[in-house]
């Protein structure tokens, strides 16, 4: 049975199951419906669009001159030598978001992930297969490897070269392969109609899945920290509000305008209350405890308060409380210049 709530419930289990190598499953409980779909979606954009990791961005071969070229003694020719190289996953070793590795290999030599990994950088995927050269090739290649996010292709890549003997690679930084979600319904507080999203989160071994996920979530915080303006903007419209609201009653007014009898206002006046406003952040223990205030002079200030609509220790003033104290200091503090 549903029932009538001010507030969606916010979800409070979470859940990380590592389901294989670079593999691992997400979920989340129990949110509201509609809710699950909510947030998932937007999170497996973004662990596509945002997640950083590494790719070749462009490739120098000794002896060759365009992608379509081809090279004596090496199996495959150039435009397949590229595409092997694509499918290559690199890890930079370090801080550095940009490396430039020379390698050099001799024939006979069937060259895989594993033989370009190095003291620079690393292949995630060491099986991965590059090409065969013969036994009198040697074969000399340059590789500028950066971190980027998602896709960028050759031809924007080619703008930025400032070597035209480099050529340039579609970049495919992305170290996700791939992330699917599923909502179950749950049970909750006798309510079966609670959902659970599992995120299914699968890398290529650049970073853990568990990383991606804390990426993403980072990702959408700065996306969604554009609105924290519109926070600020309303608090200050609020405060403005506010401030007019307390120009506009009596709490900024002095004491004699209550017309209280000569004993209390004198007893005010020594204990430096000047203004109708200090009265009301007044509790009436605190009014009480002013010296030489007596009962019957208590009784007339809290009636006179009550009288204009705010009572000693009022709760009328909610969010305003500290806007009029700091008024009220700022205009003692001219009064007194």
């Amino acid at each position: 049975m549903r029932h009538i709530t001010t507030n969606a419930y916010t979800p409070t289990e979470f859940t990380i199951e590592n389901t294989g190598e670079n593999e691992a499953k997400i979920s989340a409980w129990p949110f509201e419906i509609g809710y699950a779909i909510t947030l998932a979606h937007p999170l497996r954009r973004l662990l596509y669009a945002s997640t950083v990791g590494f790719a070749p961005t462009a490739v120098y071969i000794e002896g060759v001159s365009h992608e379509f070229d081809s090279m004596r003694g090496m199996l495959e020719d150039v435009a397949l030598f590229i595409i092997n190289l694509k499918k290559f996953r690199f890890k930079v070793k370090g801080e550095s978001e940009k490396e430039i590795v020379e390698f050099s290999f001799k024939g006979p030599k069937e060259i895989h992930g594993k033989d370009l990994s190095n003291d620079k950088i690393e292949v995630v995927n060491e099986d991965a297969y590059l090409a065969t050269i013969n036994e009198d090739v040697e074969l000399n290649f340059t590789l500028i490897i950066e971190k980027g996010i998602g896709y960028v292709p050759s031809e924007e890549i080619k703008e930025k070269l400032s070597d035209a003997k480099f050529i340039a690679l579609d970049a495919f930084f992305t170290p996700i392969r791939e992330v699917t979600y599923d909502i179950e319904k749950v049970l909750f507080e006798d309510n079966p109609d609670y959902e659970k999203v599992i995120l299914t989160i699968t890398t290529d071994g650049q970073i853990t899945p568990n990383e991606a996920f804390q990426n993403a979530l980072e990702a959408m915080y700065r996306q969604l920290s554009v609105f924290d303006k519109i926070t600020n903007v309303r608090s200050v419209i609020k405060n403005q509000a506010t401030n007019n609201e307390l120009e506009n009653t009596k709490l900024l007014q002095n004491i004699t305008d209550l017309n209280l009898s000569a004993r209390s206002f004198n007893c005010l006046e020594k204990a430096g209350i000047t203004y109708i406003g200090e009265l009301a952040l007044m509790s009436t223990h605190d009014l009480a405890g002013l010296k030489n205030l007596g009962k019957k002079s208590l009784d007339e200030i809290k009636s006179i308060m009550e009288s204009i609509g705010f009572p000693v220790g009022t709760s009328k003033l909610g969010d305003s409380r500290e806007i009029l104290k700091k008024k009220i200091v700022e205009l003692k503090a001219q009064n007194e210049g």
